[in-house]
């Protein structure tokens, strides 16, 4: 084989694994507890947020619908989670933006629940980066996000666990929540296979994965789609979601 052609092949094998590694999700083992990460580079995946559909205004509530909405487009999920806290009618608690518009206000108040455990935080999609913002913070930043959605409370600020956060706290579910880097570029989105608190669960992010800041999107109703993994987790209609999006042809193996 000559020069040229090792060189286009190693430059092909090069991209299919690239490809081959977007967007990935991978089970993982940390402190004997299991997890689905699921990872993207945000200057190379596309990461969108999903409520509502666009010409109905009706909410999509689960994973088959977003694929639906996709479908036309010639795009598929990668993967996708429930990606905030919602009221009975699916309205978001908190900030939402999707594709720059506003369809619900920044709340930065204590509260009840486990939003209200400041601080919370804001999940936010820009061009080729994603932050988790403490709500605060964002109040007075107000950065341009093209999707947002606000939940809590904060598992990482800024390398430290929630202060709030309990070692052996026996209160226990499935958990799902992001995390981030620092530059802006990585985004992990993590759900445990097993009931975890809130300590072990920060630990994920911070201390097995590296992650500056992040975020807890919900229990109890946590569910994960990764076809990749014949994963489809079913059960109460969603408010919020989040996936990566991919072109329909990369999704078939």
């Amino acid at each position: 084989m000559s020069k040229a052609r090792t060189a286009l092949a190693v430059a092909a094998m090069v991209l299919w694994v690239g490809a081959a590694q977007a967007a990935d999700c991978r089970g993982e083992t940390f402190d004997g507890e299991g997890y689905t990460v699921c990872e993207v580079d945000l200057t190379q995946d596309t990461v969108r947020l999903f409520l509502q559909h666009p010409q109905t205004g009706t909410p999509l509530g689960s994973f088959a619908a977003i694929e639906q909405l996709l479908r036309p487009e010639g795009k598929a999920l990668a993967f996708a989670m429930n990606a905030g806290m919602y009221h009975a009618d699916r309205r978001p608690v908190g900030l939402y933006v999707e594709n720059g518009r506003e369809l619900a206000p920044l709340v930065t108040r204590e509260g009840p629940g486990n939003f209200g455990l400041l601080p919370n935080g804001v999940f936010c999609l820009r061009d080729g980066r994603a932050d988790v913002i403490e709500a605060r913070r964002f109040s007075e930043q107000r950065p341009a996000c093209r999707d947002a959605s606000q939940s809590g409370p904060m598992l990482v600020i800024e390398g430290a666990l929630h202060p709030r956060f309990i070692e052996n706290s026996d209160s226990r579910y499935i958990r799902n929540g992001v995390g981030t880097s620092p530059d802006g570029r990585r985004a992990w989105f993590v759900i445990s296979d097993r009931a975890v608190n809130f300590h072990t669960f920060g630990r994920v992010f911070r201390d097995h994965l590296g992650a500056w800041q992040a975020l807890y999107f919900d229990g109890k109703i946590s569910k994960l789609y990764a076809p990749r993994l014949g994963r489809s987790d079913i059960g109460f209609a969603m408010g919020p979601m989040v996936g990566a999006v991919i072109d329909a042809t990369a999704a078939v193996d």
